[in-house]
């Protein structure tokens, strides 16, 4: 009878672990409240709290599109491919690793490790192994770049090899948004109103993504970084417009920036079943490796520049097409 109620109680848990993902799923600023706020409560998950400052970034990089210079550098339809891409892979993100996180609070409560009901949720036998071994070790590190690794791995199958990021990929498209290093650059406000950032040119490349995760977690994470990074995440409620950050800057671009919600409606997305990449792909030690460490350095100037730049060229081509 006990173990009926065992078995009873994990068809619970994954039901409602189901119904969750689902409500919080619903656009970047509700997966984004999600991750910070689960961090709040779990300072141990450290990728929680990178999840959210990396889906800030993407809800900046998609009400972007829709200033007014983009508009002109980029068609509509170019826009709303740019769009799909940035929704298509925030969603994927959260819909691999809520559950994750959620059955992590669970076992907590139960004071037992609930990881083999990860395989009933999708995901994938690597982060079972390393759930397990973050509970007997709690290398809250390695647990990071573990996340890192299996989320880099999950859109890799669901997005980048996908037939809409080939084809942006391949185009001039892409070749703009990449002159302009707004495709696949990450902002890091913090408090004071420095901003440090990280870029990566092949953001088509796996390891390459996985390199850029940790670079970021270990620049969130400095001890002369952290405090003011947290702050500002704390104190600054995510609207997706880059005016939650600007107004703690002595400048900015000065491109309208509108709040995300009254740009975009809440997209559908058809969770297909997906493959675990582990399965294929069971060589990662590696990625585990140290990375070089710096001393971090504010680039307020190198965004300054690149801002420039996309007015310049949104100005130019105005100027060689005038209404």
């Amino acid at each position: 009878m006990s173990r009926l109620v065992k078995v009873e109680n994990q068809l619970h848990y994954i039901n409602r672990i189901k119904n969750q993902v689902a409500k919080a799923n619903i656009d970047n600023i509700s997966r984004t409240g999600f991750y910070e706020h689960f961090f709040y409560k779990h300072t141990e998950v450290r990728w929680a709290l990178l999840a959210g400052l990396v889906s800030r970034n993407a809800g900046w990089n998609m009400t972007d599109l829709r200033n007014q210079w983009f508009r002109e550098l980029l068609t509509e339809q170019d826009q709303l491919r740019l769009f799909a891409i940035y929704e298509c892979g925030n969603w994927t993100i959260f819909d691999d690793a809520c559950p994750q996180l959620l059955l992590y609070e669970q076992s907590k409560l139960e004071g037992v490790p609930l990881f083999h009901l990860l395989r009933e949720l999708g995901v994938s036998t690597f982060m079972e192994k390393e759930w397990h071994h973050f509970w007997l070790y709690r290398d809250e590190e390695r647990l990071c770049t573990a996340l890192i690794i299996n989320e880099q791995h999950v859109i890799e199958e669901a997005l980048i090899q996908k037939q809409l990021f080939r084809d942006v990929i391949s185009s001039k498209l892409f070749y703009k948004v990449e002159q302009y290093s707004h495709f696949s650059y990450v902002v890091l406000p913090t408090i004071t109103g420095h901003l440090y950032t990280l870029y990566v040119r092949r953001f088509q490349n796996v390891s390459s993504r996985i390199k850029l995760g940790r670079q970021l977690a270990f620049l969130l994470f400095h001890p002369d970084l952290h405090k003011n990074i947290l702050a500002f995440m704390q104190h600054q409620h995510h609207t997706g417009s880059r005016r939650d950050y600007y107004t703690y800057t002595t400048w900015s671009p000065r491109v309208e920036s509108q709040v995300l919600r009254l740009l975009y409606p809440v997209i559908e997305h058809d969770r297909s079943d997906r493959e675990d990449w582990y399965k294929k792909r069971r060589e990662v030690t590696h990625f585990f490796y140290p990375i070089k460490e710096w001393k971090p350095v504010p680039r307020e100037k190198w965004i300054q520049h690149k801002w420039m730049m996309i007015y310049v060229a949104a100005t130019f081509k105005k100027w060689l097409a005038p209404d």
